[in-house]
């Protein structure tokens, strides 16, 4: 049996990260990534029960050391970097750790993992670098300025690693997502049915591995179809 190519995906335990591990788990061996066990051997058993592969590393993402010590030794095919966190604050009132939290897991954690991960794929001839950003990485909303502001540094990432790695056989992509119905915007709207679902942005994280080997897609923006306020 040819062995499955190996996706990591952060952020796998639930919301959009975990939809895509399960949908890529159809082509792939995951290794997921997040911080909450009980939820990452959920995922694993039911990707297992499936019949496809998932080992779990639950770390996170906050700790330079532990990214390393979890990813020494994995030979990725794919990295999708999902894993984020929001803080929705005017800035006089965000705590100076809350706008870290938000700049280590959006935006450092894509460095140290992307790092780990990069040389192996370049010495191979080819591999593939999702982040999932979002279009708050080309606009903005008040009490959005961590957020925002890390969101747009992952576009910024992204673009100059595709120029320096493709002709390497890497590819990179950015996908950048509306307003997607998970536990991250839990208030901000009481009718979600209008939303994304996370099953949505699996499909298109799915579809952007799929284009052939001479296509780069390097940005999607994906929003709902029929949107309405909730």
């Amino acid at each position: 049996m040819a062995r499955r190519p190996t996706a990591v995906v952060t952020g796998a335990s639930r919301g959009i990260g975990r939809a895509i591990a399960t949908r890529l788990a159809q082509t792939h061996a995951i290794v997921a990534i997040a911080r909450d066990t009980k939820k990452l051997d959920s995922l694993a058993r039911e990707i297992t029960a499936a019949g496809g592969e998932c080992s779990v590393n639950p770390i996170d993402l906050t700790d330079r050391a532990a990214i390393e010590r979890a990813m020494a030794g994995v030979d990725a095919d794919v990295l999708v970097n999902n894993a984020g966190v929001i803080t929705k604050k005017p800035l006089l009132r965000m705590a100076p750790d809350e706008w870290q939290e938000m700049v280590d897991v959006n935006l450092n954690a894509i460095f140290h993992l992307t790092r780990a991960l990069l040389p192996r794929m370049v010495e191979r001839g080819h591999g593939h670098i999702i982040s999932i950003a979002s279009i708050a990485g080309r606009s903005a909303f008040p009490n959005g300025t961590g957020y925002v502001a890390t969101k747009h540094a992952v576009l910024g990432f992204s673009e100059s690693l595709m120029l320096e790695v493709r002709e390497a056989g890497v590819k990179v992509s950015v996908v950048m997502p509306g307003s997607v119905a998970t536990d991250m915007i839990v208030g901000d709207s009481k009718d979600q049915s209008w939303m994304l679902t996370p099953a949505d942005v699996a499909e298109v994280v799915a579809g952007i591995l799929q284009t052939p080997a001479h296509a780069l897609v390097y940005q999607v923006e994906v929003r709902a179809s029929n949107p309405k306020k909730g």
